[in-house]
């Protein structure tokens, strides 16, 4: 008999259920709820999870508890999370899923899990991989972005990252891909809405990047708030027990959203705790995060019949196994010891990682009368707005246990780069309330400068977890400074801080140049600073559509044709009446300092089988001054199928360097069976014909060069 049967055969109906409990440790408050007495319940075997501790000596002392004060021992899993770094912050996921790039996605994952690790955590509630089409919605900040081949490639390269190659190491730790599934589509993206989707989105949109993840050997799954045409996805069977750990056999943990087990009583398809304590464990729920709903409930669920010992052994069983496969077990002391403590060189790489990725992540969308980059002679800038000293700001939402006290804010990084320049700063306005008085003298600031920088956008409140907005402009406040500055005719550079597209056309029509700089992290200020002054020339791509009014939202590109497809001035066409229908900014969209142009696309063979790969080469030219990288995009279309399938849908994406006037050539290797889509009976089906190929800088048709393919049956 192994460790695990030998447990379950010792252990009291309270045990197992409190191998179950996940309780909420008093660092940091994630959800709603009461803190219980967690150091009694540790020792009584009734808590067998923690969240939101970290540190080793904090970590240590509560494993104490459990392994030496308990009657049988076992170790407490330790989650947190640490989304984007945990003492060294990175972007935010939207913004490094700009990069396109699941090379440098897996190394900040990597060292995320090393901090993490010698903090004493072993589990992460990350990669989030939502697909999320509509900015409303303020957990668009922890998405890759709109589009699910992105975000499949996103959740392999962070759990390789986060897990490493043996989950024992001190320095991984288990992953919780989350939230399945179509999180990212609540109603009017409103936080916690209802959703209501086709199954043909489900499987072809928001099912995609968990089947990736369960191939990629994910921990645990972290079944979503929300319900699905109304089923709440923490009791949805069909898909937690059918398709995930039916069809893609997944036998890893599933834990629930913090308080969403006793959340399916305000759904209302469970009438007391018992009842949604029961639906939860049937559709293969383990671990309750928070909401005490098994501890209260599950007796009473099994007295009344509505589960079986046989299912609540089974969840017990998968939560002992992670244990062990995390090495809790042999070592419950490993992560968080002395020995594994981050070194001051380790430190040094990791900033020198943020501060790479970080400028890699800015994305330039406007840029006109050459006002970038900034003139190494400049000598009076003037710095203005609410975040250009916001350290703690530049952290985003879930900075984990990072600093702002460690953060580089923007104006500091600008003090570096320029030290024989004279930078002015003055707020101006605040982020939401704004005084008259402060606008006015930010306004003589300017005057008196050679260049403005506008630095605009949201603080850490109005995105993330309950960050829904309705309106994604700028708030008054920030409006009215910026429109009294682009008054003074002087050359102004908008740097927007966000955790999402914001609605801001008057700005990119008046502004000499406009970037996304997104939440940046720990080295905001200094990989802004390198952008603006040339030391490094942007090469960030936007994940997700830039729409020019909410009301174009939910906005994407791989929309299907339609029978009446937009036609600019033609009424009876699928336009609006007073906006263009095109987005401000499409998927893939970012300037250069260089220029590049496409020629040569061509596909070979030009008529495969579906057991055959194609070569899809593009030849790419820099036909500037100054040497840059270029990011291109592999479109595909069917042209004609039994169902409509979207205008154009992505198969891969590549980067390439080159020397002022240098010339070269990107190359992919497409398997034909990877054109497969959702039949009408949503299995898989690969129809013969013609595919046309696309390959362009983002999205924008009139960016795409193309070429055709035949599949021969």
């Amino acid at each position: 008999m192994g460790r695990i049967d030998r447990l379950l055969a010792a252990m009291t109906l309270d045990e197992k259920i409190g191998q179950l409990n996940m309780a909420a440790g008093s660092r940091v408050v994630t959800g709603p709820g009461a803190r219980r007495d967690v150091e009694e319940g540790i020792r009584s075997g009734r808590i067998g999870n923690l969240l939101n501790v970290w540190g080793g000596k904090e970590v240590h002392a509560v494993q104490h508890l459990a392994v030496e004060q308990s009657r049988l021992g076992i170790p407490l899993l330790i989650g947190l999370d640490v989304m984007h770094g945990h003492r060294t912050i990175f972007p935010v996921p939207l913004a490094e899923a700009g990069l396109f790039d699941p090379a440098t996605w897996e190394r900040t994952a990597r060292i995320a899990a090393k901090e993490a690790g010698a903090d004493g955590v072993a589990l992460t509630f990350a990669p989030m991989v939502d697909v999320a089409r509509d900015p409303r919605w303020g957990r668009m900040v922890e998405s890759p972005g709109e589009d699910p081949w992105v975000a499949a490639e996103f959740a392999a390269a962070k759990i390789r990252g986060f897990q490493g190659r043996d989950l024992q190491e001190a320095a991984s730790i288990a992953v919780t891909t989350k939230h399945l599934c179509g999180y990212g589509a609540v109603s009017a993206g409103r936080e916690y809405a209802s959703v209501d989707v086709s199954e043909r989105t489900l499987h072809e949109v928001h099912l995609p990047p968990f089947a990736t993840a369960v191939s990629a050997g994910t921990a645990a799954i972290m079944p979503a708030f929300i319900d699905i045409a109304g089923v709440p996805m923490t009791a949805n069977a069909p898909l937690l027990q059918g398709w995930l750990r039916g069809m893609h056999a997944f036998d890893g943990v599933l834990i629930s959203d913090y308080n969403a087990i006793a959340e399916l009583c305000n759904h209302g398809v469970a009438s007391d705790t018992a009842e949604a304590a029961a639906l939860a464990l049937r559709a293969g729920v383990d671990v309750d995060m928070a909401s005490e709903a098994y501890v209260q409930g599950l007796p009473e669920a099994l007295r009344r019949g509505l589960v079986g010992m046989a299912e609540l052994d089974a969840s017990v069983s998968r939560v002992l196994t992670l244990k062990e496969r995390l090495g809790l077990f042999d070592d419950p002391y490993r992560r968080g010891a002395a020995g594994h403590t981050v070194s001051a060189r380790r430190t040094a790489t990791a900033r020198q990682l943020a501060r790479e990725t970080a400028r890699r992540a800015i994305v330039l969308l406007t840029h006109r009368h050459g006002v970038l980059p900034i003139a190494p002679g400049a000598r009076h800038i003037a710095v203005v707005g609410p975040l250009a000293s916001a350290r703690h700001e530049m952290l985003g939402p879930w900075p984990s246990a990072g600093r702002a006290d460690e953060a580089v804010s923007i104006v500091e990084g600008l003090q570096k780069a320029l030290p024989n320049c004279r930078i002015d700063h003055l707020a101006g306005a605040g982020t939401a309330a704004t005084k008259r008085s402060a606008i006015s003298a930010a306004v003589e600031s300017c005057r008196a400068a050679e260049l403005a920088i506008l630095c605009l956008g949201e603080d850490v409140s109005m995105s993330g977890e309950g960050g829904s907005r309705a309106d994604l402009g700028l708030p008054d406040g920030q409006r009215t400074l910026a429109e009294a500055i682009l008054e003074l005719g002087k050359p102004v550079i908008v740097l927007l801080t966000s955790g999402r597209p914001l609605t801001v056309p008057w700005l990119f029509e008046r502004a000499d140049a406009v970037l996304a700089t997104w939440f940046l992290g720990s080295e905001a200020g200094n990989a802004i600073a390198d952008v603006l002054t040339g030391k490094f020339n942007p090469t960030g791509k936007l994940p997700v559509t830039w729409p020019r009014a909410v009301g174009q939202v939910p906005l994407f590109y791989g929309q299907r044709p339609s029978g009446r497809p937009a036609k600019p001035g033609e009424r009876l066409s699928s336009c609006y009446l007073d906006i263009p229908a095109t987005p401000q900014f499409a998927f893939g969209h970012g300037l250069s300092y260089a220029s590049f142009t496409l020629a040569e696309l061509r596909c070979t063979p030009a008529v495969a089988r579906a057991d055959e790969s194609i070569k899809v080469t593009v030849a790419v030219h820099n036909h500037s001054a100054i040497a840059g990288e270029a990011t291109l995009f592999l479109f595909v279309r069917d042209v004609v199928a039994s169902v409509a399938r979207p205008v154009l849908e992505l198969k891969g994406a590549r980067r390439i360097a080159l020397e002022p006037g240098a010339r070269g050539t990107l190359r992919w290797q497409l398997p034909v069976a990877s054109l497969a889509f959702v039949g009408a009976d949503l299995g898989l089906v690969l129809e013969p014909g013609r595919f046309e190929i696309h390959v362009g800088h983002s999205a924008d048709p009139g960016e795409l060069i193309s070429c055709n393919l035949e599949v021969s049956s």
